[in-house]
């Protein structure tokens, strides 16, 4: 249980500095006095809106001169070197405070302070004290250690360059929810939120859980259109995937040309078999649509609900066709939406291409399973390096001290010092930011942190 605290006194500082420390972007402030370490108080923003967000507890405060580098402490504060002159020449000295702040559990309104610019900077008496707990710390223990580590020692940032990004989509975030995905993702990564990690429904999931359903109904042209989006999806593109057509080109169900091309035929049925004439509808109109070459090239797909009748299953098979039923997609496409770019398209087509042809649920079901396998072990890997750095009380860990932990942590499989290294490359990557990375002479000298969760779901 947290410890709850009255709170009499608040720091006045100004709106932009207070929100970039709620938001995690800096753990520093500015006051215009040296800060006691261990002293709690309230962040009271100097503008009229008077209400209160967070209180921050002091872990330290330097007094910093003009012979300390201003460019790398503006690159690890929200200040620029301009503003950090500025105050030097006005203060003769920088305080330094290094804030561990906690978000309030609600917003405080209290008593607008008339004269509050000139507190700016400075300790305020509250109206009325308030009572907080470290329920909600804006930024975790580990992550603000390493950020403590790194403004003392006054090391470059690691990622200068995304956190240029971040700052250049900030305001586009407020309006455009991939804005706002993409902002929160580059927040993560570089530690600048303690957010609980979640994989993120995917608004494309409510028409995702139809496709079995209508594929099991008698609505052959909505199920099409689900088709469609399902391939559109997992990645395919091409002139044959309009999700909104009614009738595909040439009288094909569905066409895609990239990453290559794949022509296909829907059938949605309650209850009968699915006739010879599905798959030779297939062959007749592809091969007249796109011409032998381009058709034999082709990936060739049939998703239907019913059972194939005896000359039906003969068609396909003989003409190197893969039938799977709308629950299969509905899997694939369920994977792609909670675990994204998981499906690898490649993939996918080589398992395509392999027999047996004809009924293909057991092989794409295997390809879903190999792809699960891959999730877990990924998940396994940051929960890994978590609960290595957490017991050995240490910031980064290399790739032979986290193999050798690897084996005694009841691992899903078993994988080799290089595979491990890979793996953790891959999930340090800006793009994924489920760890972080300090990069070292050689591959076996890198050091590796946690960021965030991967959840399986």
């Amino acid at each position: 249980m947290n410890q709850q605290f009255s709170m009499p006194t608040a720091l006045c500082l100004p709106v932009p500095d207070i929100e970039a420390l709620i938001q995690g972007r800096t753990i520093a402030a500015l006051p215009k006095m040296f800060i006691r370490p261990g002293q709690r108080f309230a962040l009271y923003p100097a503008d009229s809106s008077a209400s209160i967000k967070a209180w921050a507890k002091c872990e330290l405060c330097q007094i910093l001169d003009e012979t300390k580098p201003l460019d790398i402490l503006s690159k690890l504060t929200i200040w620029t070197p301009k503003v950090l002159k500025e105050t030097l020449q006005k203060q003769q000295y920088l305080f330094l405070a290094y804030l561990r702040v906690y978000q309030l559990p609600q917003l405080q309104e209290i008593l607008v302070n008339p004269n509050i610019q000139e507190k700016l900077g400075k300790f305020v008496s509250l109206p009325n004290s308030l009572t907080v707990s470290e329920a909600n710390p804006v930024i975790n223990d580990r992550t603000f250690a390493q950020r403590k580590h790194q403004l003392e020692k006054l090391e470059p940032p690691l990622h200068h360059e995304l956190e240029e990004l971040q700052s250049a989509i900030a305001s586009l975030s407020i309006s455009q929810p991939a804005a706002k995905q993409l902002d929160d993702d580059i927040k993560v990564f570089l530690g600048w939120s303690s957010d609980k990690p979640t994989n993120p429904l995917d608004l494309d999931l409510p028409w995702i859980h139809k496709i079995a359903e209508v594929g099991n109904s008698s609505d052959g042209h909505t199920f099409e259109k689900l088709v469609r989006r399902g391939l559109l999806k997992l990645g395919f593109t091409g002139s044959g995937l309009n999700p909104d057509a009614t009738g595909g080109a040439g009288g094909m169900d569905f066409y895609a040309e990239q990453p290559y091309p794949i022509v296909g035929e829907c059938k949605a049925t309650k209850t009968e078999k699915v006739p010879d004439g599905t798959p030779a509808q297939l062959l007749k109109i592809g091969m007249n649509h796109l011409g032998k070459f381009q058709y034999d090239n082709s990936i060739k797909l049939i998703v239907a609900a019913g059972e194939l009748n005896f000359y039906a299953l003969r068609t396909a098979t003989e003409n190197q066709m893969n039938v799977i039923s709308p629950e299969t997609l509905q899997k694939l496409v369920e994977l792609q939406a909670h675990y994204k770019n998981s499906i690898n398209l490649l993939e996918l087509k080589e398992c395509l291409q392999q027999v047996p042809f004809g009924l293909a649920e057991d092989k794409i079901n295997t390809y879903i399973d190999k792809v699960e396998q891959s999730i877990r072990l990924r998940s396994h890997i940051v929960q890994l390096v978590k609960n290595y750095l957490e017991n050995s009380g240490i910031e980064f860990a290399g790739v032979e001290s986290l193999h050798g932990a690897y084996f005694g942590s009841h691992p899903p499989q078993p994988i080799k010092t290089a595979e491990m290294h890979e793996t953790l490359i891959e999930l340090s990557s800006p793009l994924t930011g489920y760890l972080g990375r300090i990069k070292g002479s050689d591959w076996k000298s890198d050091r590796f942190y946690f960021l965030r969760d991967l959840p399986m779901s």
